[in-house]
């Protein structure tokens, strides 16, 4: 079978990635210590899949252990490099933190790519690397400018080294590029589990409806959009779950004589903005609970909207965002109410 070595394998992206994967044939392994994710919901995932994930629980900035890992699976076709810590706040108060994590677990896994001649990576990015734009919708040529944060910029110097290292390497690469990534799987068996306090708009929400929360601030009602909250473009876990295999179809659709890029990059979003006056609406409406939220004062470093042109992953990837604003809410409050049930997850 086609391996597939999947970092942060227990993370959120990378546990519904995994669930895709497997459903469509492929074999994979996860690399996943665990410091920001939990082992038990690879077992949740074998409920929806019917298969064990082996994972191997070592830090990525190892680099003798990420190489034994390798070594043992030196029959694997390609990487998906999910791991890194994410949380834009936390960067900001410990920025070393997050170079020293996010870019030296991604240089150990190129290496390891070099030595074994794996032919396929992919890189897990993010609108971050944006900036602040202004034009919209964001293109995948939109000019990027100063990073807003640590974790943005470190996300933004993994797609450069990344390119370097594909041109360099016959290895060929994609950039994903994901807008915000929300919802859970529709079994309600694996979702979003916060370990650091969470800004995730739908988080928050479903955290306020089921009484972890108290309130909900929506910060700022005076930009220059329809309702005077922020815009941002929503997307289904699964969408982007499902973008992942497409890439990876899409890599060992190519042949090296073809004139493609070694190094190709996408933007995964619906292409649709939503604001936080509607999201709460949207979870109101699906869900007839009643969410208690005030106005606040405009937060720094929020920009007014950013939604993306997913035009290009559509045409090239095959790929097509199917779940609807009322299926991610569904799909979260569903979670959030399950979440309970899990005596290893920490409440």
């Amino acid at each position: 079978m086609f391996k597939v070595i999947i970092t942060g394998g227990a993370g959120y992206i990378g546990i519904h990635t995994i669930v895709d994967l497997l459903s469509k044939g492929f074999s994979v392994i996860s690399i996943d210590n665990n410091c920001r994710s939990y082992k038990e919901i690879l077992q949740e995932a074998r409920h929806i899949t019917g298969h064990t994930i082996k994972n191997y629980p070592i830090n990525l900035c190892d680099a003798k252990a990420v190489e034994q890992v390798f070594q043992e699976n030196a029959d694997a076709k390609a990487v998906i490099h999910f791991a890194a810590y994410k949380n834009v706040d936390e960067s900001v108060d410990q920025p070393l933190l997050y170079y020293k994590n996010n870019i030296f677990s991604l240089l150990n896994i190129l290496k390891n790519i070099q030595k074994f001649q794996i032919p396929y990576f992919i890189y897990s990015s993010s609108c971050s690397v944006y900036g602040i734009v202004n034009r919209l919708p964001v293109t995948e040529d939109t000019p990027l400018s100063n990073p807003e944060s640590p974790y943005a910029n470190t996300k933004r110097m993994g797609e450069e080294i990344t390119y370097d290292f594909s041109i360099a390497n016959p290895c060929k690469a994609v950039l994903l590029r994901y807008f915000n990534p929300v919802g859970a799987h529709e079994s309600g068996f694996i979702g979003e589990i916060p370990f650091y306090k969470s800004t995730n708009l739908f988080t928050v929400i479903t955290q306020c409806a089921i009484g972890k929360k108290s309130k909900i601030i929506v910060f700022g009602n005076d930009y220059e959009t329809s309702d005077g909250t922020c815009i941002r473009d929503y997307i289904h876990v699964m969408d982007i779950a499902e973008a992942h295999t497409k890439s990876l179809e899409y890599l060992i659709r190519q042949k090296k004589s073809e004139q493609k890029l070694c190094c190709e990059t996408f933007n995964l979003g619906t292409g649709t903005g939503i604001t936080v006056l509607e999201a709460l609406k949207a979870f109101e409406r699906n869900t007839n609970q009643k969410l208690n939220y005030e106005i606040g004062q405009r937060r720094a470093g929020d920009i007014p909207a950013i939604y993306a042109n997913n035009d290009k992953a559509m045409r090239e990837l095959n790929w097509i965002p199917k779940r609807t604003i009322d299926e991610m809410m569904l799909s979260a409050w569903k979670w959030e109410q399950k979440i309970p049930q899990f005596s290893w997850i920490n409440h």
